[in-house]
Formats: C-alpha cells, sequence, structure tokens
C-alpha cells in the first residue's frame, strides 16, 4: 500500500515538473516573440544585401597603385639650440629674393613644415615635431623633397606606404633657393624610382594629381587641374616660378610629387595660398625641371653651382618705362653688391643691360637664369646703358666675371641661410679658443630695419650655458663690431681673430646693445660697451 501511494507520488511529482519546465519554455518562447516584435523599427523596410565585390577601375585608380611605392612620408623632431626670438626680413630689401619676401602676401602663402615658433618674446627649447612627403628618384634610396621639411631637423625619419619600418635619412644637400633637398637611405634592397616628366609640356586645363601624407594621413590621393604655368609670387625665391593646380594640398603634402595623368612627376609641391593655413583652393609646385636640375648639381657637388654677377632689379618694369626711356626693354639695375662682380666690372645702379654675350635680355629672369648657367670664373661682355648728367643714354660694354652665387652673397640669408657659425673642436693649448656663441650676418636691408648705422657686425643668434661669451655678459642681439681692436664685418673676420687666440689670452669684446629706451622701447637705441675675459682652459 505505501510503496503504490510512494509510487503515484513520485509520478505525481515528475509530471509536475514536467508541466512547470513546458511552462518556462512557452513564458520564454513567448518573450522572445513579444521582444523582437519591440525591437521591429521599421517592419516594412526590405534589409539591404551587400553585392559581390566588383572594382570600378579607372586611370586615377591605376595611377595611385603605380605610383604609391614611391613615395613617401617623412618625419622629423628638432630641438632649438637658442631662445632667441626669430627675425623678419624687411619688405623692401634690396638683395635677391628674400625667403619672406612681401610679409602681406607671405602671410597667405603657408609652407608645410609647421610653424618654428612665432615673433615675440623668447621660448624655451622643447623638442618640435615635423613631417612631409617625398618621392624616391634613385633605386638606390635617393628621395627628393623640400627643404623646409628637414631644414635644422635633428632627426629624419622616412616610412613607405602599407609599412610599419622607418629609416633613418641622411641629407645629402639642399638648395634653399628652390626649397629643394636629396635625401638618402639604406633600405636593403632595391627601390622603386618614380617617372618624372618634362615640366616644360605641362599646360593649363592638364590633369593634376597630388600624392602625399597631408596631416600625416600617409597616401592621399587628389586630382585637379593646372591652374595656371610660370606663377611668380612675391615672397618666393629668385629661381622659384610654380605650377599653380587646383588639386587639394594641405601641410604634410609638401614635397611630394605633382602627377600628369601618366603618373609622372611635373612638380614637387611646396606651398599654398591660403589664410587658414590649410587648402583655399590654391597650391603651387615646383616644376620638376627645375628640381631635377637642382638634383644633379647636389649629388654631384653637394649643393647647387650657379653664377652671379651680384646685382638687383625690379621683377617687372612695364613697357612704357623703357619706351619713354628710347629703349624696347633691357634690366634697370636697383642695387649692385658691394664687392661683387658688378661693382668689379663698373656697373652701378640705375645702369639699363641690354644684352650677355651679344644676346639681349627678354626681361631680368632672363638675365637671372643666364648667368645661373653660365660657368663660374667664365667673363661675359654685359652690353648696357647708362644716362649722362643730361639725360642722353651712353651705351658701355662691361666686362664682367662670373662669380659662385653663394660667394657672392656668402653673407646674406636669404640666398646662403642663415648660417650660423659652427662649433670649433674642443680647444688645447695651442688650438683656437671657442667663445660659445653662434653668429649670423646682417644684410643692409636689416640693418636699416634695425637702425644700426654701424656698417660692421655680427649679430649674436645663441649663448651657449656656461661658455666664455655667458661668462663676459654676452647676450643674444648683441651686434659684435670688433675682437681686441680688430673690426669684424662678416662671420670670417671672427674666425680668422679666434684661429690667432688660445687659452689664457685676454679677449675684449666690442658690442652693440640696443637697451631699451622711453617707454620700453628698443628701437635703435644702440649703445657700444666693452666685454672681456681671459680665455679658461677647455676641458
Amino acid at each position: 500500500m505505501f510503496a503504490k501511494l510512494k509510487q503515484q507520488k513520485i509520478f505525481t511529482t515528475s509530471l509536475f515538473v514536467f508541466a512547470l519546465s513546458l511552462c518556462i519554455l512557452a513564458g520564454t518562447l513567448v518573450s522572445t516573440t513579444v521582444a523582437a516584435k519591440e525591437t521591429q523599427a521599421a517592419p516594412d523596410a526590405t534589409p539591404l544585401v551587400i553585392p559581390p565585390m566588383s572594382r570600378v577601375a579607372n586611370e586615377f585608380t591605376e595611377l595611385a597603385k603605380r605610383v604609391e611605392p614611391s613615395v613617401v612620408y617623412i618625419r622629423t623632431d628638432y630641438t632649438p639650440k637658442t631662445t632667441t626670438a626669430s627675425r623678419r626680413l624687411p619688405r623692401n630689401s634690396p638683395a635677391p629674393d628674400a625667403e619672406e619676401g612681401d610679409e602681406d602676401q607671405m602671410d597667405m602663402l603657408r609652407r608645410f613644415f609647421g610653424g618654428q615658433g612665432g615673433q615675440g618674446m623668447p621660448q624655451p627649447p622643447s623638442k618640435r615635431l615635423g613631417s612631409g612627403s617625398g618621392f624616391v628618384v634613385d633605386r638606390a634610396g635617393y628621395i627628393i623633397t623640400n627643404d623646409h621639411v628637414v631644414n635644422k631637423a635633428d632627426h629624419i625619419f622616412v616610412k613607405f606606404p602599407n609599412q610599419d619600418t622607418e629609416y633613418k635619412a641622411k641629407v645629402i644637400g639642399t638648395d634653399k633657393e628652390t626649397d629643394i633637398a636629396v635625401l638618402k637611405i639604406s633600405a636593403g634592397r632595391p627601390l622603386e624610382p618614380i617617372r618624372i616628366a618634362n615640366s616644360d609640356g605641362v599646360q593649363v586645363g592638364d590633369w593634376a594629381v597630388a600624392i602625399g601624407a597631408p596631416f600625416g594621413l600617409e597616401t592621399s590621393v587628389t586630382v585637379g587641374i593646372v591652374s595656371a604655368k610660370g606663377r611668380d609670387i612675391n615672397g618666393a625665391a629668385m629661381f622659384q616660378r610654380f605650377i599653380q593646380t587646383d588639386a587639394a594640398i594641405n601641410p604634410g603634402n609638401s614635397g611630394g610629387p605633382l602627377l600628369n595623368r601618366n603618373g609622372e612627376v611635373i612638380g614637387v609641391n611646396t606651398m599654398i595660398a591660403t589664410e587658414t593655413g590649410t587648402y583655399n583652393g590654391i597650391g603651387f609646385a615646383l616644376p620638376v625641371n627645375m628640381a631635377a636640375k637642382v638634383y644633379n648639381n647636389i649629388i654631384q657637388h653637394g649643393r647647387v653651382v650657379r653664377g652671379s654677377v651680384g646685382v638687383s632689379f625690379a621683377k617687372q618694369t612695364k613697357a612704357e618705362t623703357f619706351k619713354a626711356l628710347g629703349l624696347s626693354g633691357g634690366v634697370i639695375v636697383d642695387f649692385v653688391q658691394p664687392g661683387g662682380p658688378a661693382e668689379k666690372a663698373g656697373i652701378r645702379k640705375e645702369d639699363i643691360l641690354l644684352s650677355m654675350n651679344g644676346k639681349p635680355f627678354k626681361d631680368g629672369d632672363d638675365l637671372m637664369a643666364r648667368v645661373a648657367e653660365a660657368p663660374v670664373g667664365a667673363t661675359v661682355k654685359v652690353e648696357g646703358e647708362r644716362m649722362d648728367a643730361k639725360g642722353d643714354g651712353k651705351r658701355m660694354t662691361f666686362d664682367v666675371t662670373i662669380e659662385d652665387r653663394l660667394k657672392v652673397y656668402r653673407d646674406d640669408p636669404r640666398v646662403a641661410g642663415a648660417r650660423e657659425m659652427p662649433e670649433e673642436p674642443a680647444a688645447t693649448a695651442t688650438s683656437t679658443a671657442k667663445f660659445g656663441v653662434g653668429i649670423v650676418a646682417i644684410p643692409e636691408a636689416d640693418r636699416a630695419e634695425m637702425q644700426l648705422d654701424d656698417k660692421r657686425g655680427v649679430r649674436v643668434s645663441k649663448v651657449e650655458a656656461e661658455s666664455f661669451a655667458e661668462q663676459i655678459g654676452i647676450v643674444a642681439g648683441d651686434v659684435i663690431v670688433s675682437i681686441n681692436r680688430t673690426p669684424v664685418y662678416s662671420i670670417d673676420d671672427v674666425r680668422k681673430v679666434q684661429a690667432t687666440l688660445k687659452t689664457g689670452d685676454p679677449v675684449a669684446f666690442r658690442v652693440l646693445r640696443n637697451l631699451p629706451g622711453p617707454r620700453g622701447r628698443t628701437g635703435g637705441n644702440w649703445q657700444g660697451i666693452y666685454l672681456s675675459g681671459s680665455l679658461p682652459a677647455t676641458e
């Protein structure tokens, strides 16, 4: 009896558990169905179906694939060695085209390396990062980019698209006047050089493709057209005549290639016209023919060797001016470089140069191009006309010996760069002494802006900590006009005096310092002081 009741109880319990399980399962199904109905936001919508992959090819797609292995991303870092504020060149400089040129327009022509600091108060040294683009032109690892991308960089790294490896780059040479630099990397394998075109064949309206790393976004491709040729921009250097394009170019594109529809380089992206620092519809690229000439000079000589006669002139002179002077054309001399070939030959300011070796000058650009390509040391016959006291033109012929442009303008930072006196080797008892200063030349135009009447002097750009110069009180911004009574007109003058000194010798610097005047003004308030001491031994 009890066994039967126990069996029946077990059966009833099992039946109850089974029924409860069915209820739970049913509840779950009902809840799921309800939830599904509640999450169906658009019950009348048809789901999208992704079709099988297919490629829509066009000429730009193939172009991008073909040149991608030849375009590189460049990363740099730079730690300033000085805390002095940067300088701006005056607008009316008579020397060759200034690096900054017309400030109003150059405020719009932003280079892409990124700021090196603004004007005004000194900034503490800190590592600064930069980036740009470039392209391979030789299987051995030679790369073309912009000088302003790598200028002053302590370290330069090159990276190829879709690769993690970075290669340390060496600067083979640079050319400030075209903003071109040549780098070399050792990749351990042959690289894929890009093809170049003849940029003389470029026409307005041609397709233009820019490839680079704007804002560090590698292998970015933009397309536009060539909107102008031979563009001469106020503030550009003497040998820069640009291809203008509306292909989008932004910070980071600098140094990258501008291509034609065949994937051949027609230019090197260099600057943009902008009020915001980013793309506003107009970009400029240096024609590749000029870049190729610079590259060939650099790999042969380490720098570009150009001829010069040492004259400056207005970029554009109206035809009416020459007509009024009874001439059909020529080049009116605005400035003659002191000690240069033209001055030695007797050429003066306001002379009108008409021809060289019997071939008339089309304009000033023609004169510069022909002189630049003339062999250094060659003597050329320059025909000109000079107005006498009565206003009559007198024809004259000058025998001018071509000199190296870098030598003619060796103290002009707009041509030679803002060269600081490099560090000397550690001094010994008989070696040359070490002052611990960096110095730069002062062009005549800058002297006028600084209201500095003294024709002597080089400007102190930096003073090393705990150096002899710091100990005796020299500060950045001082102008050194003499050392031990020996006049200083150039960096070389400082070197010559330095070479005669040794440890323990007394040294007296005569410096000009721009002291604050009324209400804190410093313009033109130059005071001369002597700063002296005995040269300490160098460890």
